[in-house]
């Protein structure tokens, strides 16, 4: 899968993903740090990426269509998160992505859990 990591993610995230072997690009490392939410979706867009971030308003569908983009994952952790907890919601999101299409869809993951956005029709 090729995925794109929000700046708030970090280089372990990254190798995280590459190590599962999915086409990693970052936020940082395209020197997109600080662009708006919507130039940063629509690059996503153009290079075919889903978008992983920790930043909720990509879980909001009514900004983000997540039928209009590869797929959007959004990292929710707990009020204090520690580095463990971040590594543990990429893990399960890793995991999700074995199994299942993200492409269109909305996923909001935590440890352990992944929720997928369903419209209502």
């Amino acid at each position: 899968m090729r995925l794109k990591l929000d700046e708030n993610l970090g280089a372990r995230c990254a190798d995280l993903f590459q190590e599962a072997g999915h086409d990693t690009a970052t936020v940082v490392g395209q020197r997109l740090t600080s662009a708006p939410d919507a130039a940063l979706i629509e690059v996503c867009r153009k290079e075919d990426r889903c978008l992983i971030s920790l930043d909720l308003d990509f879980g909001n569908p009514l900004l983000f269509d997540p039928a209009e983009y590869t797929g959007i994952a959004v990292l929710r952790l707990p009020a204090k998160p520690s580095h463990q907890d971040l590594v543990d919601a990429v893990r399960t999101l890793i995991g999700a992505l074995a199994q299942q299409e993200i492409r269109g869809k909305l996923w909001v993951i935590q440890r352990g859990r992944v929720r997928v956005y369903q419209p209502e029709n």
